[in-house]
């Protein structure tokens, strides 16, 4: 159940769209950080390894990304823990949130310094520290939300909390896009021709960080929050949507925890999926389609749309159920990556002579883009339905001291996702010939696999309920 409802007794809970979008702030931090990171580092690594050991390997561009990942499977459940447990005048997630985007945003621009000065170990230290820093408020940044939100209002809430991290992913796009490092035109032996684009892209990206921390700062008082939600947060948790009593003492009904499990496969599945496009697509659209360009443009086209999702399907999961929608996002992902690839097969991109072909065309595609750009949009809108929806899902098994632990249980499997597929995906691109042409392949069987799986998670009935639509059903004051 979502949105403004009246329910039993009259009850109308209305959702603070000010507050949310505030809150939102510290996702926008975190998704602009890691879209530049996923833009700019494997380029980075790509250009470092060349110049150090003579040639390039995704396999070990894999390894060194899902190294950095693996540190988050540990801090993501131990900083939700700590947050739970945590109790001071300025909140159980604020202090947290507030140091981790103070220090990403002073060493953040040091990961394009030691590229810059072309330090491969520089970058790779530089890269761990900047993941390990993002992971002290990644949860606690993400659980504010359902802590000041009622059960019934979180989908809508974590739809709006997306729209703000999708704004900074923008951001990224347009940065990776304008300030490229690379102008040639050269797919397999690039060369960087600016470097200090680089370090430019990253210190303005830490600018608009410590931007969305004052704002944050300023606007959100947590334990103020609570105390003014409190009575509707209450009123909430009667309304969850598990199959079984939910408290914080009591273990899950073997149906919720069935779900549980069922949730959690179909987030990996998902989120191994989609990062592997989120890693090595600026490979790929380098060294396979020869346009560098055209992986900034797919960023800034996922993220539009999906933000005119987050925006336009505010309502759906109330009409649908929160599983249905899910199951609509990743259908729309799978057609996408199939389309794309099949796409990609009948214009010969796989083909032999398509590099040759690029040249004589001036190095330019021998095929329109408008269609790819097409089905990244469709992408993007199923992308933004299962995000909105997903942790709402998993968060609604927890009680209301608990949250930090069962966001750490989401993000930590979607970090498992994202340190497994950076390697899996290295190797089936070092050991077939076929290399980076197999990405679309790998990501398209996982969503289909991911589509499979949510069909056995079990939803409550809920009661169909009048809510604003479009637009509208943000309801800003």
């Amino acid at each position: 159940m979502e949105s403004n409802q009246s329910i039993e007794n009259n009850k109308t809970l209305k959702l603070n769209t000010k507050n949310t979008l505030y809150i939102g702030c510290a996702f926008f931090s975190i998704l602009m950080l890691w879209q530049m990171y996923n833009n700019y580092c494997p380029l980075f690594l790509d250009y470092l390894l060349r110049k150090k050991y003579g040639e390039s390997n995704e396999f070990i561009i894999g390894i060194i990304m899902a190294g950095d990942n693996a540190l988050a499977i540990f801090m993501l459940p131990l900083f939700g823990s700590l947050s739970d447990k945590t109790n001071c005048k300025y909140g159980k997630r604020m202090p947290y949130i507030v140091i981790g985007m103070i220090l990403s945003a002073l060493f953040f621009p040091l990961i394009a310094i030691m590229f810059y000065i072309e330090s491969l170990l520089g970058v790779i230290i530089m890269m761990a520290v900047i993941l390990i820093i993002m992971n002290m408020y990644r949860n606690p940044a993400v659980a504010l939300m359902p802590d000041v939100t009622p059960k019934p209002l979180r989908s809508k809430a974590n739809g709006i909390i997306n729209f703000v991290g999708y704004l900074g992913a923008i951001l990224a796009g347009g940065l990776a896009l304008f300030l490229k490092i690379a102008k040639d035109s050269s797919i397999t032996n690039w060369e960087p021709t600016n470097k200090g684009n680089a370090i430019l892209a990253f210190c303005i990206a830490s600018f608009f960080m410590i931007l969305a921390m004052l704002l944050l700062i300023f606007k959100i008082n947590e334990n103020k929050l609570l105390k003014e939600n409190q009575e509707d947060i209450e009123y909430g948790e009667k309304l969850s949507e598990t199959l079984g009593e939910v408290s914080e003492n009591k273990p899950l009904s073997k149906a919720d925890k069935k779900n549980f499990i069922v949730l959690l496969i179909g987030v990996l599945l998902w989120f191994m999926s989609f990062n592997a496009i989120e890693t090595f697509n600026s490979l790929f659209c380098k060294k396979i389609l020869g346009d560098e360009g055209i992986a900034s443009t797919i960023v800034i086209i996922l993220t539009i749309s999906s933000i005119l999702t987050f925006l336009l399907a505010a309502n759906l999961p109330s009409k649908i159920g929160r599983k249905n929608t899910v199951l609509i996002g990743i259908a729309a992902l799978a057609i996408g990556f199939v389309i794309i690839l099949l796409y990609f097969f009948f214009n010969g991109v796989f083909n032999e002579e398509y590099h040759q072909l690029i040249e004589k065309n001036n190095n330019q595609l021998p095929f329109s883009v408008i269609p790819i750009y097409i089905c990244i949009a469709l992408c993007g809108a199923g992308w933004a339905l299962i995000n909105a929806n997903s942790y709402p899902m998993m968060v609604e098994m927890s009680s209301r001291n608990n949250i930090g632990k069962y966001t750490g249980y989401y993000y930590t499997i979607s970090m498992v996702a994202q340190t497994i597929t950076p390697i899996l995906v290295g190797i089936i691109m070092y050991k077939s010939e076929s290399s980076l042409k197999l990405l679309y392949i790998y990501s398209a069987i996982l969503m289909i696999l991911a589509f499979l799986s949510m069909l056995f998670f079990k939803e409550k009935k809920h009661q169909k309920i009048s809510s604003k639509k479009g637009l509208d059903a943000l309801d800003v004051d």
